[in-house]
């Protein structure tokens, strides 16, 4: 099994596989629009704007479960994130990354790389999971980790 056994609604409600990012690099990563830190979305945007050429893709999905920080309606968090960030990437619906309706995708990356103390919850919006080209999760990384910040892990990935 790796991450392109799975699929996700986009956030205009179309089913998207994960299947058609084979070969490419992929940067997960839940995201809220009224979180400390969703200045974030700039970063994650120039990633994804400096490496796409290259086989990067991040992915975007929404979820309200940290502080009710993604409480919009899909297009309401379409228009957030094109109107303030500029958001190219692809972005989905919104999901549940933890509990008993936490979406499959999440639950897979949460038993693949667990987090401090090895606990597989996710602590908070903005964690990050960086996925090699064959769909196996590289790492991952804490919502205060800037995107910046992957550029060596992203550079790596893409060069094997």
């Amino acid at each position: 099994m790796d991450v392109f056994d799975f699929n996700a609604i986009s956030l205009d409600g179309r089913p998207v596989e994960m299947e058609q990012y084979r070969g490419k690099v992929l940067l997960v990563v839940n995201t809220a629009s009224a979180c400390g830190y969703t200045p974030q979305y700039a970063g994650l945007e120039e990633l994804q704007r400096h490496y796409q050429e290259r086989g990067l893709v991040v992915l975007g999905f929404p979820c309200n479960q940290f502080g009710h920080q993604e409480p919009g309606s899909e297009a309401e968090i379409g228009a957030f994130c094109e109107k303030n960030y500029g958001v190219s990437f692809p972005m989905f619906a919104k999901i549940d990354v933890n509990g008993e309706n936490a979406h499959p995708l999440f639950r897979y990356l949460k038993g693949e790389a667990p987090g401090v103390l090895g606990t597989e919850s996710i602590k908070w919006n903005f964690t990050k999971f960086l996925i090699n080209k064959d769909g196996a999760v590289f790492k991952r990384y804490a919502p205060q980790t800037e995107p910046e910040e992957l550029s060596r892990d992203i550079e790596i990935l893409l060069a094997r």
